[in-house]
């Protein structure tokens, strides 16, 4: 039986435990062995049967290990899960079974899928993309790399979300729109034109904002 290693053992790393002891392979495909994190005392006193096994940099990779990369800020999440594919460790996929998936999505790896999300037909998503709980994905959707999509978020039919782009709670975003690489779109932001990579807007409708 592999062993399941989560990266981060803080407020989401918490969360993306109890989605891990949820899902259909838990105990059948994989055990939860433990968190990687830096900080080696930050769950003392909280009760989880497990505990953290090392910093991400310390830790030595063991045979059955797999990996699931529990942080909500993609920049940290793209360093940590890259410092871990360089050591050669394998990554899965945590879908919650309330998820619904249609015919025909691709899916990478390192994928979070939470609870009562559904990703319609032909979509695809690419590696280390979260889906938080209550996401919709229209049709053709293309979802890319290190993406972050939080609660109660929708990107509509054929809608594109280049590498490193984060959707705040609440986000809607209209048909055959494309947000650029790295983009962050605030909460409660209705989309209904294309983004510039690097940028953030917010607002109804999305406008971007100057710092």
């Amino acid at each position: 039986m592999k062993k399941l290693v989560i990266i981060g053992a803080r407020a989401y790393g918490r969360e993306v435990y109890n989605l891990a002891t949820q899902c259909s392979e838990y105990q059948k495909e994989w055990t939860i062995k433990g968190f990687l994190d830096d900080n080696k005392s930050v769950l003392d006193g909280s009760g989880y049967p497990v505990g953290v096994l090392a910093s991400v940099e310390e830790y030595e990779i063991e045979e059955g290990d797999v990996f699931i990369c529990a942080l909500g800020s993609v920049p940290a999440k793209k360093k940590y899960a890259s410092i871990i594919l360089e050591k050669g460790g394998i990554f899965i996929n945590l879908i919650h079974p309330s998820s619904i998936i249609n015919q025909f999505v691709t899916l990478g790896k390192g994928i979070i899928i939470c609870c009562f999300s559904l990703i319609s037909n032909e979509c695809v998503i690419e590696d280390f993309v979260t889906i938080q709980p209550f996401i919709a994905l229209g049709h053709d959707c293309r979802i890319g790399k290190w993406c972050h999509l939080n609660t109660y978020s929708i990107a509509t039919g054929y809608c594109v979300l280049e590498d490193e782009v984060t959707l705040h709670t609440g986000v809607t975003v209209i048909p055959k729109l494309r947000i650029g690489k790295g983009a962050i779109v605030g909460a409660g932001s209705i989309v209904i034109r294309n983004v510039k990579p690097g940028v953030t807007v917010f607002g109804n409708p999305a406008t971007e904002l100057k710092f």
